[in-house]
């Protein structure tokens, strides 16, 4: 009856003694108060009584945020909101013969404290080199540069900081509405080139336009007048070779001419009388055209 009993408290003993170990996690296991091993994931044992488990490591990837106040070149001062991602490192680093699961539990009481310090430091030694416009600019180059400046420091404690973050930049209201009142003058001045510039478009076009217009105009009364004038030559022909004067065929058409203004002005129902400067010589260029009729006639019949 003893050995049973001997056997089942043994089993139980062996059984507590046996643990098992979440993934993306790992175990240190000290010895009598001094680091024995890191376990990983999986089913793990310790010794009884002699070993015990230190501590669980989170080896996935952590954040920390924070806010800090910094000076700018210009002397303005910003606050900005930081994020930290870290985590602890598996691997032994050149130089040491400790891991950095070793280093992160056994080198800090607080590391994510010493961390937002060594970036608190290193922001505010970095942001002063750079103007406000800059800090906005340039913020993720300077989140890069201030994360490679720490994360050298922070492997030394086995923590390897993946990334840094300038998440946000606040000014102070007075700050803040200045920039407001720079901006929106420069797009005011900005519109204003805008427009000038189309406006000038807009007359030169119309000047072209207005030139190539009165160009083809030019041509089109060219065309015309000398399209009247050789009407005119052909007519003053007709009229000569029916006897009359050149002088004669000349007063004829300027007559004709006048008429035919008359009538046009008769269409248009106006009210306004125009009477030749001498009715002497109006009265005798019409004796003239009908004199003009009687010879066309008599020669009309004696043919």
């Amino acid at each position: 009856m003893v050995l049973p009993i001997l056997f089942i408290i043994l089993l139980a003993f062996i059984i507590s003694n046996c643990y098992m170990v979440k993934q993306q996690t790992c175990v240190i296991i000290e010895r009598f108060g001094k680091f024995a091993r890191v376990q990983s994931a999986g089913l793990n044992f310790k010794l009884p009584i002699i070993e015990r488990k230190a501590c669980t490591i989170n080896l996935r990837t952590n954040q920390v945020s924070f806010n800090i106040d910094a000076k700018t070149k210009d002397n303005v001062t910003v606050n900005m909101e930081i994020a930290a991602q870290y985590r602890v490192s598996t691997q032994t680093r050149e130089g040491s013969k400790f891991s950095g699961i070793y280093l992160s539990y056994y080198t800090l009481a607080h590391p994510t404290e010493q961390m937002k310090s060594y970036l608190v430091d290193a922001l505010r030694s970095s942001i002063p080199s750079y103007t406000l416009d800059e800090v906005f600019e340039k913020k993720d180059s300077i989140a890069f540069d201030v994360n490679e400046t720490v994360m050298d420091k922070m492997l030394d404690y086995g923590y390897v900081l993946t990334s840094t973050l300038i998440t946000s930049i606040n000014l102070p209201s007075d700050v803040e509405a200045s920039m407001n009142r720079i901006n929106s003058a420069q797009r005011e001045k900005e519109a204003a080139q805008s427009l000038a510039e189309a406006e000038r478009i807009k007359v030169v076009t119309e000047a072209k336009a207005k030139a190539e217009a009165m160009e083809e105009a030019g041509k089109g009364i060219a065309s015309q007048r000398k399209a009247i004038a050789d009407g005119i030559a052909d007519s003053l022909d007709t009229i000569k070779r029916s006897g009359v004067s050149t002088e004669e065929a000349n007063k004829l058409f300027l007559f004709t001419q006048w008429t035919d203004m008359m009538s046009e002005f008769a269409k248009t129902g106006t009210s306004t009388v125009v009477l030749p400067s001498n009715f002497n010589e109006a009265s005798s260029m019409f004796d003239q055209i009908l004199a003009a009729g009687k010879v066309t006639e008599r020669k009309g019949s004696e043919e």
